[in-house]
């Protein structure tokens, strides 16, 4: 099988080379021809779609926010909401998708804005379930920036689900962790969640 993996991508070439000999094995056991011309390349593609997809395994998003962490005193909500994302379903390693709406209250830090959707990200793009991705998001707010409170919620269409399985293909599920003020205070929680909603 020829190989030609862009250097660009930042892969690792022997773990590309091993996958998609994984995947031409797949292939023929799916009784298809991994040597017919529409497949040739098709082990190498998805060994590729497959270390993008599960990319955040190398990714470290507490340092993420680390990274962009600045004093300020600023104590009132910060939200980010309609962050896209995509993973993987741990359990059929099939996608699912939507959004994310994340909010913290500063205690005397703030990050970067586009830190908090890289978070998100770097999550996402695991072998995941969104319940674990939700408190994964919420936790490592809390911990590198320990605000006053901090809220996560979810929204995710689930191919697993819609394509297979039940096939319902409106299902939406909706997954929340909070932290602080946003647990303790119903008026804070109620106010994020008129904010995304709105």
């Amino acid at each position: 099988m020829e190989q030609n993996y862009s250097k660009q991508e930042n892969f690792d070439t022997e773990t590309l080379e091993k996958l998609a000999g994984h995947y031409a094995s797949i292939l023929e056991l799916l009784g298809e021809d991994p040597s017919r011309e529409g497949l040739l390349k098709t082990p190498e593609r998805v060994a590729k779609a497959m270390c993008f997809l599960t990319k955040g395994y190398d990714e470290d998003p507490r340092e993420i926010l680390l990274s962009a962490k600045f004093r300020e005193e600023y104590r009132q909500m910060v939200i980010v909401k309609d962050i896209e994302l995509y993973s993987l379903c741990e359990h059929h390693m099939l996608p699912f998708y939507g959004k994310a709406h994340v909010a913290y209250i500063p205690n005397g830090y703030i990050t970067g804005l586009s830190k908090i959707a890289r978070v998100v990200e770097a999550y996402a793009r695991r072998l995941q379930v969104q319940e674990r991705l939700t408190v994964q998001i919420r936790d490592c707010i809390q911990n590198a920036l320990d605000p006053l409170g901090v809220a996560v919620v979810i929204e995710a269409r689930h191919m697993c689900m819609q394509m297979r399985g039940v096939e319902k293909q409106d299902s939406c599920t909706t997954t929340s962790a909070f932290t602080g003020a946003f647990l303790t205070q119903l008026q804070t929680r109620e106010e994020f969640i008129h904010l995304i909603r709105s």
